[in-house]
C-alpha cells in the first residue's frame, strides 16, 4: 500500500527539469515556445510601430520596415508581434478548455462506467465523425469575433481526443491496488479522482495537452485566412488571408505570406516536440 500512495505525491521540481532535459526535442520545443510567449508578452515594447500607424502602401523590406508594408500601409512586422499573441492565446485557451472537458467526461466515463460511459463514448466517437472544419466554419459563424469565441468554437469539437486517450487509462487505475487501498480508507470518489486518477494520468494528459494547442493554433490560423478571424486583432492566420485578398502573390510580395505561415508551421512543431519527444531522435540528430 504504501509504494502505492508513493505515485500520487506532487512532481518536485527536480523530476520536472529531468523530463525537460532528458529529450533534446523537449527542449527544442520549449525554447520556441518560451521565446515566442516573450514576445507575446511584451509586443508592444517589441513592436516598432503601431498597428495604425500608415505609410506607403506595398513597400518592399528596409531597415524601416523589416517586412515591408501591407495594402493600408501598415508594418507588417509589427503586425506579426501583435499577432503572436493572439495565435498563443487562441492556441492555450482553447486547448485548456478543451482539455478540461475531456479530461472530466474521460475520468467520469471510466471511473463510474455503466450508462454514463456508454453516453460519454457515444457521444465522443459522434464527434469524432463528424468533418470538423464545415463544423466549425458553421460555429464560428454564429459566434462575434474575438479570442475568447473563437476559442471557445474551436474547443466544442477538440475534446474529444482527450476521452478517448484518458477512458483507458481511468479503466486500467481504477482497479490498482492503491485505488482499493484508498476505498478501504473511506476516501471520497472526489479524493480518490483528484488525488490517485489524475496525478496518475498527468503523463498523459500533458502530452495531450501540448499537441491540442499545436491543433487549435493550426485550427484558429485555417479559420483566420478563410475570413473568420477577428480584423482588429489579426492573428498569424489573419494576415496570410490579408495578404491573400491584396494581392500578394500576383504582386511577389512572398515575404507577407510566407514568413506568418512559416512561424505558424515552427510553433506547431514546437509543440509537437514536446507532445511526441520519445521519437525526438527522428526529427533531431
Amino acid at each position: 500500500m504504501g509504494n502505492g500512495f508513493v505515485h500520487t505525491a506532487f512532481v518536485p521540481v527536480r523530476s520536472v527539469f529531468s523530463w525537460i532535459t532528458k529529450s533534446k526535442a523537449r527542449i527544442v520545443g520549449i525554447a520556441i515556445i518560451a521565446a515566442l510567449i516573450v514576445v507575446a508578452l511584451f509586443y508592444r515594447q517589441l513592436m516598432p510601430y503601431e498597428l495604425n500607424q500608415h505609410f506607403g502602401a506595398y513597400l518592399n523590406p528596409s531597415a524601416d520596415h523589416l517586412l515591408g508594408t501591407d495594402d493600408m500601409g501598415r508594418d507588417i512586422f509589427s503586425e506579426l508581434i501583435y499577432g503572436t499573441r493572439i495565435s498563443l492565446a487562441i492556441g492555450f485557451l482553447a486547448a485548456t478548455i478543451s482539455l478540461t472537458i475531456g479530461v472530466t467526461l474521460g475520468v467520469l466515463a471510466g471511473y463510474y462506467r455503466g450508462k454514463l460511459e456508454g453516453f460519454i463514448l457515444a457521444a465522443t466517437d459522434l464527434t469524432i465523425v463528424i468533418p470538423s472544419l464545415p463544423l466549425l466554419l458553421i460555429v464560428v459563424s454564429y459566434f462575434s469575433r474575438g479570442v475568447v469565441p473563437m476559442a471557445v468554437a474551436i474547443s466544442i469539437l477538440g475534446w474529444s481526443g482527450m476521452v478517448r486517450v484518458i477512458h483507458p487509462r481511468v479503466l486500467s487505475l481504477r482497479e490498482s491496488p492503491f485505488i482499493e487501498s484508498a476505498k478501504a480508507f473511506g476516501k471520497s470518489d472526489l479524493h480518490i479522482i483528484v488525488k490517485h486518477i489524475l496525478v496518475n494520468c498527468r503523463d498523459v494528459i500533458a502530452t495531450k495537452y501540448s499537441l491540442a494547442v499545436g491543433s487549435a493554433i493550426m485550427a484558429e490560423s485555417s479559420l483566420a485566412f478563410l475570413g473568420l478571424g477577428d480584423p482588429l486583432h489579426p492573428s498569424w492566420g489573419g494576415i496570410i488571408n490579408e495578404a491573400y485578398s491584396y494581392g500578394a502573390l500576383s504582386l511577389g510580395l512572398w515575404w507577407w505570406y510566407m514568413v506568418p505561415a512559416i512561424l505558424i508551421s515552427v510553433l506547431v512543431i514546437a509543440f509537437m516536440f514536446i507532445g511526441q519527444s520519445k521519437n525526438e531522435d527522428r526529427w533531431i540528430g
